[in-house]
């Protein structure tokens, strides 16, 4: 079903039933979305490098389900006429941590080719005083390049012969999700945003896609959620992890480095990420450039400064209603302006900016709901064209670039 931008898919049975439903009804937008992806990938580390790294790398590493999700999916698209196989299915969906954190690992390893690691997100969790009701509220938008932000357009509503059932926004294909928001029938929400220059990774480790995917699957307590996550954590893709226990208003933050692991849970208060780092540990072990906190200069810390500012000023008061302006908010604090930025919650640069937008409180979490704004998070189009206009070195993307058009609301399901 498409809905106000986005593509709502219902999958249930065996995880290859699963994969196989995903592959079959999102086939079309599962191979553009992968054949947009390569275009980012040059020499030597190409597509086809990505293919067998993924595969040697991570493949033995999955839980059987999560291999047989990726073989119904393969299956489904080759039976719908599309070229990918399972190691393209597997390398799109780690193509995160292999681009951004294995390909730095080996670069410092000798490597001659840098990897970056993202600045993806703004999120917040709120509880007890901060809201309306002393419940919890939850939001949550992805910041991406436009290309592929707008591929991530898919929410998936997955019923499971195991576990929990969980609803997630995904890039189109992703068995995880990638932006990274999710709740599940045991009363569980998820976020995250990245950790700024981050550094490490371990390959013998577990890929952070399985690790999300199984902790919102199983996870039915903040403990549990903890456990999977750092249970055989590789560094890949390393997240400030924004969770909530709706059955108890228990809110937490997993600050996930590798090294380093971070946990603290209340039931009266708020966390927000923007992509800042906060343990001056983990700082000074796992973030080699350190970490400057002036928000004169730094706009993570400008993000930070809004988030404090708001949660505080709306104490008492933060429902659904009041996530979704937080998340559309272009005022810069520190500089006293509007105007949306890459220092404002809803992230607007050049080449990338806040691509979907997503709210969920307690109440809907009980009826398996979320509210969900797809395209840029206070309403403002995207225009390809003009893009391209002002960017002509982007020109091979013109095939694969769309127009983002303002989009309302909408509830899912």
């Amino acid at each position: 079903m498409d809905k106000s931008g986005w593509i709502y898919l219902q999958l249930k049975g065996t995880p290859r039933d699963i994969g196989f439903q995903y592959g079959s009804l999102a086939a079309k937008e599962i191979d553009d979305a992968q054949k947009a992806q390569r275009l980012s990938f040059n020499a030597p580390y190409d597509w086809n490098w990505f293919r067998k790294t993924a595969k040697e790398l991570f493949w033995d590493k999955l839980d059987q389900e999560y291999k047989d999700e990726i073989l119904g999916q393969a299956e489904a698209l080759q039976a719908k006429g599309f070229d990918e196989d399972q190691w393209d299915v597997l390398a799109y969906n780690a193509n995160i941590e292999l681009k951004d954190y294995y390909i730095p690992y080996l670069q410092a390893h000798g490597a001659t080719i840098k990897g970056t690691t993202r600045e993806s997100c703004s999120a917040f969790i709120a509880t007890g005083s901060t809201t309306a009701d002393g419940k919890i509220v939850m939001g949550h938008n992805l910041w991406w390049d436009y290309l592929m932000g707008q591929r991530c357009n898919v929410i998936l509503d997955i019923t499971p012969q195991k576990g929990n059932r969980v609803m997630m926004d995904a890039f189109c294909g992703f068995i995880h999700s990638g932006s990274d928001f999710a709740i599940n029938s045991a009363g569980m929400t998820l976020c995250e945003t990245t950790i700024s220059g981050f550094a490490g990774f371990d390959p013998k480790g577990v890929p952070e896609f399985a690790r999300m995917r199984k902790a919102i699957q199983y996870g039915s307590s903040l403990e549990e959620m903890k456990t999977i996550f750092t249970t055989g954590n590789n560094g890949g893709y390393a997240n400030t992890w924004l969770m909530g226990d709706t059955k108890t208003n228990e809110i937490a933050k997993l600050e996930l480095g590798l090294k380093n692991v971070n946990f603290v849970s209340t039931k009266d208060g708020y966390y927000a990420g923007s992509n800042f780092p906060e343990s001056p540990k983990l700082i000074a072990e796992e973030v080699p450039g350190g970490w400057n906190a002036d928000p004169k200069e730094n706009g993570c810390e400008r993000r930070r400064v809004r988030w404090n500012s708001l949660l505080t000023k709306n104490k008492g008061k933060v429902d659904a209603g009041m996530g979704k302006i937080f998340l559309a908010d272009t005022y810069d604090e520190y500089l006293g302006i509007q105007g949306a930025t890459g220092n404002t919650l809803c992230g607007v640069s050049d080449f990338s900016g806040a691509v979907n937008t997503k709210v969920v409180d307690s109440t809907q979490v009980t009826s398996m709901q979320f509210w969900a704004r797809m395209g840029i998070s206070d309403g403002t189009p995207f225009d390809a064209k003009r893009f391209l206009a002002r960017n002509p070195n982007y020109s091979a993307v013109k095939p694969f670039l769309r127009d983002m058009p303002t989009q309302p609301w909408v509830t899912f399901p």
